[in-house]
């Protein structure tokens, strides 16, 4: 295998997976590993839709590990937009942005952030290993800030850009409720003062909520408030593939959480989703929806990643199933009576696509056949060969369900020989209804409109 496709979920999940995957997966790249892991027999489109195929688990010796290395967008250089659609970017030189929030005076936070530093590093060989495949696929120590962005010059950059907060801990989700900006941290829920038309915040922040961060594992926090802002929702990931290390290390992740933060109070909303990232209210019906990514080394066809609508007290599979009653075999002891239980998502994404941005569509700028759907942000996969994801998809929706197959909006992030320009993460729809996407390889926010104005 050319060592230029052994890849480790470059800015995604090695840099979220427990360190011993990540040192394990760091030596095999060193040792430049001859056919690894298996090759897809089904294409990407057999793994979308409310009814995937789901064949038979394909486990190997050595996981499939097939990347993207980073190299960054040429100059000049953009994705490639859909038929009727036009992207420009709106910012560039950023940080390893990965989140975006939108507030209501227009202004848009970035969260320019990468996973925490380990806590256990003992910087023997292994650790020099790591840290230079890290930096070869993308991965920098986390800025640890949110940038404001504010307005659109007549070459549909931001006019200005100023850095908001600092000194935070691997920030993700925002959510701003009345005067309370809250940020979702990998180890806590943090409130700051916000005042309409900030351009900084340096007022200490208030923590409300301590997050399970202790071991790593999946670090991405996102945020969302509820309708009417009396409640908060925070994803967080799972500390494994499927509880390799003990379902001890794994209370209370692998789920949403519910928090009212008047009081601190705070349940399990949902459980069961290995990595759950884009939270976001579907307009017709008011339901929570989450982008999830699913588990590997199950082979490159298996499992695929997923959106959903969220069931109060609903358990979606992790780590016991997938897909509804599957059963995962590698996870012992089983647990029957939670399988029983398990609800089938509602639209798969496919295979290891890395799917982590949601974003409804309730504007009217961009072509009438967006309404209501769903844009989603693929990150890219590390365990499939041939790769999947790279890209930004939309999903049609009707009557509050998905209503018909994906279609590309944002592509070409990768070169032809397989490197990395850039990988998108999350996804918002801007005051002026223009779709935002994060790319936190090419370090530019992508402003995507219709590609011939409205008269």
């Amino acid at each position: 295998m050319n060592p230029r496709d052994i890849s480790i979920h470059a800015t995604g999940a090695l840099a979220a997976a427990p360190r011993y995957a990540r040192l394990m997966l760091a030596s095999l790249l060193v040792l430049e590993v001859a056919g690894c892991g298996d090759t897809a027999t089904l294409p990407v489109s057999a793994g979308i839709g409310p009814q995937p195929i789901l064949p038979a688990p394909h486990r190997t010796l050595i996981p499939t590990v097939k990347f993207a290395r980073a190299i960054g967008w040429p100059r000049g250089a953009t994705p490639t937009a859909a038929p009727g659609l036009a992207v420009s970017a709106y910012a560039t030189g950023l940080d390893h942005p990965r989140w975006l929030h939108v507030l209501p005076n227009g202004d848009v936070l970035v969260a320019e952030s990468d996973a925490p530093s380990s806590p256990d590093k003992d910087r023997g060989i292994t650790d020099w290993i790591e840290e230079r495949v890290m930096k070869a696929i993308g991965q920098t120590p986390s800025a640890d800030r949110i940038t404001l962005l504010r307005g659109i010059g007549a070459n549909g950059v931001a006019q200005t850009r100023s850095v908001f907060l600092r000194g935070l801990h691997s920030p993700f989700g925002m959510a701003l409720v009345g005067s309370d900006l809250y940020v979702a941290n990998t180890d806590a829920i943090v409130r700051f003062p916000y005042a309409s038309g900030d351009t900084q915040i340096t007022a200490p922040g208030v923590k409300i909520f301590d997050l399970p961060a202790e071991s790593g594992g999946h670090w991405t926090r996102d945020l969302i408030a509820s309708r009417d802002g009396s409640r908060l929702y925070v994803t967080v990931g799972s500390d494994s593939n499927v509880g390799e290390r003990g379902m001890n290390n794994e209370v209370g992740r692998a789920a949403i959480h519910e928090i009212d933060p008047a009081t601190g109070h705070s349940r399990v909303f949902a459980s069961g989703l290995r990595n759950p990232n884009g939270l976001a209210w579907e307009p017709h019906s008011g339901a929570l929806w989450v982008a999830v990514n699913e588990r590997d080394e199950l082979g490159s066809d298996l499992v695929p990643d997923y959106m959903t609508s969220v069931r109060d007290g609903g358990f979606y599979g992790w780590p016991y199933s997938y897909y509804g009653q599957h059963v995962d075999e590698r996870v012992q002891p089983e647990r029957p009576d939670l399988v029983a239980t398990a609800i089938v998502p509602d639209y798969a994404l496919g295979a290891h696509t890395a799917s982590l941005g949601l974003a409804f569509y309730e504007a009217d700028a961009l072509p009438g056949k967006y309404e209501g759907g769903a844009f989603i942000g693929q990150h890219g996969s590390w365990n499939r060969n041939p790769r999947s994801g790279y890209k930004v998809i939309f999903v049609p929706f009707a009557d509050g369900r998905p209503a018909g197959p994906p279609e590309d909006v944002l592509t070409d992030f990768l070169s032809a020989d397989g490197q990395a320009f850039g990988r998108p993460v999350g996804v918002v729809v801007d005051r002026a209804g223009a779709l935002l996407v994060a790319d936190d390889v090419g370090n530019v926010v992508w402003r995507v409109t219709r590609s011939t104005p409205l008269m």
